[in-house]
């Protein structure tokens, strides 16, 4: 299932529109508290598909019957570009496991690339809410690929792609290849184009160099 959050008009457009600016972007500081609070609110509309149970909290008057979540929740994000967001996912989701895993494109001559896995840390799945945070999805290889990857540590409940812009071909891929009642995907854009090196166009360029500054390939 896919959720569009910036077909709604809400503030997160215009910390979408400031992380796709060039010049705005060249703030790394900016950028990076973007990415974050962007997950904050798409991490409030997350929790909306949970599943509560109602419990009583004493109040220095009484008691008062809340609904409190009782799905147990992972937070994995892909480093570098998913770090930010991992944070403000944390903020709100602040009793959550947490995952970590290093992947990344190793390119060849012909601009082909194949997608490696090379560090996975991560709790037990089984039965979790799993949230994999990375800000791009592009051809979607990698997710599916982190995706496969996790399942070793257990089927979780239900996972959950949290990328604030994705590809449609990206979109399109892992609708084919994964099932849509075990997944859900969300998003700020879909944007219509990939290069030839497949990046995202109009994208926003290279989110981990963009948060942390260039790196050697």
């Amino acid at each position: 299932m896919i959720h569009n959050l910036g077909k709604s008009n809400s503030i997160l457009n215009q910390y979408l529109s400031e992380i796709r600016d060039h010049e705005i972007q060249t703030d790394r500081l900016r950028f990076r508290f973007n990415l974050e609070r962007i997950a904050q609110i798409m991490a409030y509309e997350i929790s909306r598909s949970f599943d509560y149970e109602l419990s009583e909290v004493q109040t220095p008057l009484g008691l008062s019957e809340v609904p409190l979540l009782s799905d147990e929740v992972v937070i994995a994000s892909i480093m570098r570009a998913g770090i930010p967001m991992h944070h403000g996912f944390l903020n709100v989701f602040d009793h959550a496991d947490n995952g970590f895993i290093a992947a990344y494109r190793k390119y060849g001559k012909d601009d082909g690339f194949e997608v490696k896995v090379e560090y996975v840390s991560i709790p037990n799945l089984e039965g979790k809410i799993l949230i994999i945070a990375d800000p791009m999805i592009a051809t979607g290889v990698s997710a599916e690929k982190t995706y496969r990857q996790l399942m070793a540590f257990g089927k979780p409940k239900h996972t959950h792609f949290a990328s604030i812009i994705a590809s449609k071909e990206g979109v399109e891929y892992l609708q084919k290849k994964l099932d849509e009642k075990e997944v859900s995907i969300w998003t700020l854009a879909i944007d219509d184009e990939l290069t030839v090196k497949s990046y995202i166009v109009p994208g926003l360029g290279d989110a981990g160099d963009l948060a942390f500054g260039s790196k050697e390939d």
